[in-house]
């Protein structure tokens, strides 16, 4: 379900008070106008997740690390295959080898390489997001030990963008009435709309996604929420 929301960032008023009192502004080539920034944000539950996790490993050479994160990965890989992951959705997003620096002695001595440690991290798309629970199992399984987080999404955010955006124009509009009517005149006709794109974080309601209640790694998806910012001067009429 989709709940609407709107508020106002700002609101400007370029009227002369004399203008407001009846009387002609001071340059009659010069209209007065209002100006007026309004916001709408259309929030929806998420279709699609994007999950960060890899493989660290550790061993005496920097070659027995690479090795040992290989065979890892290729498990991994293998499980995420097999949980139904394409390979598209697959992409490797970070490959590391370093020394496992470890100080000698209990005085704060130089410090001496004691081993290596390799990882690899893999952005993985979930498209079937109520498959989840069950991808990060199999991710997890002999494979993945390293897990960075997970962001929601909608694949297909037009809709709700072009939502947020007829949400922000009423909103600049119902903003725009009520200080004209407070100041005694009307809004004319329009003369500039600019918009400014924002997304307000997720909105946090918990929504268990994992299909299966028993499944190892539940996990709330809540809504995310497509946000849009446009600002609209009109013309006033006395």
């Amino acid at each position: 379900m989709r709940a609407l929301t709107t508020a106002a960032l700002a609101a400007g008023l370029a009227l002369p008070l004399a203008h407001a009192a009846g009387a002609q502004t001071a340059d009659p080539a010069m209209p007065a106008t209002i100006t007026v920034t309004g916001e709408g944000s259309v929030e929806a539950a998420p279709d699609i997740a994007t999950v960060s996790l890899g493989v660290t490993t550790q061993a005496p050479t920097a070659a027995e690390a690479m090795d040992a994160n290989s065979a890892a990965l290729r498990t991994v890989l293998d499980n995420l295959r097999g949980a139904g992951i394409e390979p598209r959705d697959i992409q490797t997003t970070g490959l590391s080898l370093n020394p496992n620096w470890k100080s000698r002695g209990y005085d704060g001595g130089p410090q001496q390489i004691d081993g290596y440690i390799a990882s690899n991290v893999l952005n993985v798309r979930v498209r079937q997001i109520d498959r989840l629970g069950a991808v990060l199992d199999a991710a997890v399984a002999d494979g993945a030990n390293t897990l960075n987080g997970i962001t929601f999404g909608v694949a297909d955010d037009r809709p709700l963008l072009d939502d947020a955006r007829a949400a922000a124009v009423e909103d600049a509009r119902a903003r725009a009435t009520l200080l004209t009517r407070a100041a005694g005149v009307t809004l004319g006709r329009i003369l500039s709309i600019s918009e400014m794109q924002g997304f307000p974080p997720p909105v946090p309601m918990f929504r268990e996604l994992a299909s299966d209640a028993a499944a190892p790694v539940p996990v709330a998806g809540g809504e995310v929420a497509m946000g849009a910012s446009v600002t609209v001067t009109w013309e006033l009429q006395p």
